[in-house]
């Protein structure tokens, strides 16, 4: 007995040594050791970013990964075209790689025996056009964005929070930065960042700039609050003291909203620039908010830009805190399912839509003014009676990078403003339910609040949210969104701005909000009388069907060099729609379409039409509730 007592002692010590060799060897222990990023942005001037990676490794296949299914982007758009210059070695020695031929996003190395490290080095190409989400033109001559995920590989079978990054960064001389990553010492222009998981690495990106601005919306006040701007001139930077107060109230409001906060400090990353993409990115610390280069400092523009930063930092609520299940995946390569993002970002839309007339970045009759542009345009779409609204959120990988022609019998993203119209009418249900005693707002408290913290995820499923409401205010709200989600339906769902004592309403005049956008994009908006979108050049960027333009036989194709006779100008387009309201001749409109010119013939004579919000005596005000401020002011 004692002989097969010591054998098996024997046996288990020899199976525990082996089981920590083999641990030893895995993606988990290689995890222990912090992998080594340094980028060296300071040839971002010329759109370069140079990259060095020093991995633990074992002998064997290594797996690496480039980043596919970027957080927020809702699609695989992570950029692997762009990786260029590719050098793996080991001691010296140079190691062959190959690319896995049904993953594009998948580099094969054999490491041999005895090699316990490798150093990869790489360059990001930083494309030039302003197209696109991240992927897009992020560096200008002045200014740059670095989001990690461009400029890294991670050891495929690891999970991302279990990965540890020990990041650096030198940036061009004179440049100064900001970033929620928490930095661990500066020396010169380069930036040493703490240790930290793949996951916060990848959530936490940098903006850096040779004309640079930080503002403290919390001074000595906790936890802390930072807007940066880099900007590709020093006046852009000129920003009107009342846009900074209302930065700091929408920090108030928020946390009045929310009721907690679950990050250590939160960063605004501002760019603008006319030559890097134009959108924001929620991340769970930060946002990457980039606008064009006068967005803020131009008077005109400024309440266009006015809640790029209060729907990017509600995310960090709702999408970064709590998250659709679906959009909750091991990796950076697994597929996402964005079945959820009327959630995700239809109710961000309309909490950060509403957080800025609270906050006083927007005044009611701006927000209002905006809400009826989306609500025409969604009960104008065609393309509503075969789409669902849920399909626009599956199929957000393929609608975001659609063509803008045709858009109104395809649908687009309509998950935004769509979402926006269902969580206004979820509100004034609950408002008008429990007679004014509760509100959307106590969801949001109840279902994103909780404890104060540093970041962490929760996901969530439809009946998760449905039971969070249920539990504010009993109702059907299976049913309430099965019909307007699930079910395809002609008409925009208008009920929270009836209920809210408002109506859509079309007027003769375009309203200020209009002109603010048809200056700002250089277009011309007559969708609502003749069934045009078009730049001021008279380009025909869509017709929307039925309309008088889609019965006179237009397509989007071609420029309106024409109208009656008259060469084209927006003014005089305008002056011909309003005349032939008393008519029965039709407009004419020529067009060069390629190599031909057409004359169509159009009979419009409704006059101008341009969507606005009229209020409804007989109906109590919500809306103007629901926009005034929460925190004190």
């Amino acid at each position: 007995m004692k002989t097969a007592r010591r054998l098996l002692s024997y046996t288990g010590l020899i199976m525990l040594r082996m089981a920590v060799v083999l641990f030893l060897l895995s993606p988990l222990a290689l995890a222990q050791t912090p992998i080594e990023l340094s980028v060296d942005a300071t040839d971002a001037p010329r759109r370069l970013f140079h990259a060095r990676m020093v991995l633990p490794v074992s002998g064997g296949t290594l797996r690496l990964a480039y980043p596919k299914w970027i957080p927020g982007e809702h699609g695989p758009t992570g950029p692997i075209a762009d990786l260029a210059g590719l050098r793996i070695t080991a001691a010296g020695r140079a190691l062959p790689w190959r690319r896995d031929p049904l993953d594009m996003n998948i580099l094969l190395i054999e490491v041999p025996a005895g090699v316990s490290r490798i150093e990869i080095a790489y360059d990001f190409l930083s494309p030039p056009n302003a197209a696109g989400f991240s992927s897009g033109g992020s560096a200008t001559t002045e200014m740059m964005v670095l989001s990690w995920n461009q400029v890294l590989l991670y050891p495929l079978g690891a999970s991302p929070d279990s990965l540890s990054y020990r990041a650096s960064l030198k940036v061009p001389s004179g440049w100064r930065f900001g970033t929620a990553l928490p930095i661990e010492r500066e020396s010169g222009e380069t930036i040493e960042f703490r240790p930290a998981p793949l996951t916060t690495l990848v959530d936490s990106p940098v903006i850096a700039g040779r004309y640079f601005k930080t503002l403290d919306l919390t001074p000595g006040g906790g936890p802390a609050h930072f807007v940066h701007l880099a900007a590709d001139s020093r006046p852009a930077l000129e920003l009107p003291a009342t846009l900074v107060t209302g930065y700091q109230h929408l920090v108030a409001e928020t946390g009045a909203l929310f009721g907690a906060r679950h990050y250590r400090s939160y960063h605004f990353l501002v760019s603008l620039s006319d030559h890097v993409a134009h959108f924001g990115l929620e991340h769970h610390e930060s946002s990457d908010d980039r606008m064009p280069e006068f967005a803020l400092a131009d008077e005109e523009s400024r309440p266009l830009w006015a809640t790029l930063l209060s729907h990017e930092m509600t995310h960090s609520w709702n999408g970064k805190y709590r998250r659709p299940a679906g959009l909750v995946t091991s990796d950076y390569q697994k597929p996402m399912d964005g079945e959820l993002l009327w959630i995700y970002e239809g109710l961000t839309q309309y909490l950060g839509n509403i957080l800025a007339p609270r906050s006083g970045l927007l005044t009611p009759e701006q927000y209002r003014q905006s809400l009826a542009l989306d609500a025409a345009a969604l009960d104008g779409t065609p393309g509503r009676s075969w789409r669902p609204l849920a399909d626009t959120a599956v199929a957000a990988q393929l609608l975001y990078e659609a063509r803008g022609d045709r858009e109104n019998l395809r649908r687009g993203v309509d998950f935004y403003p769509e979402g926006d119209l269902i969580w206004l009418e979820a509100d004034v249900i609950i408002r008008r339910e429990s007679k004014g005693q509760r509100s959307l707002d106590d969801f949001c408290r109840r279902f994103h609040g909780g404890a104060s913290g540093p970041p962490q995820v929760r996901a969530y499923t439809l009946a998760d949210v449905i039971a969070e409401l249920q539990a504010v205010q009993p109702y059907d709200w299976r049913g309430f969104f099965d019909q307007r989600v699930y079910r395809a339906t002609d008409r925009a769902p208008l009920g929270g701005i009836t209920g809210a004592g408002w109506r859509l309403v079309y007027r003769e005049e375009p309203t200020a909000w209009l002109k603010s956008g048809e200056s700002h994009n250089k277009t011309v908006d007559v969708r609502y009388s003749l069934g045009l979108e078009l730049k001021e050049d008279g380009t025909i960027s869509d017709v929307i069907a039925g309309s008088p333009a889609d019965q006179a036989g237009m397509a989007p194709s071609g420029t309106l060099l024409a109208v009656n006779g008259r060469q084209f100008a927006a003014r005089a387009l305008r002056a011909a729609i309003k005349a032939a309201k008393d008519s029965t001749e039709p407009l004419e409109l020529i067009v060069k379409d390629g190599e031909q010119y057409k004359t169509y013939r159009a009979q419009c004579h409704t006059g101008e039409r341009y969507p606005d919000l009229e209020r409804d005596p007989s109906v109590p005000d919500l809306l103007t509730t629901i926009l005034s401020p929460r925190a004190p002011q």
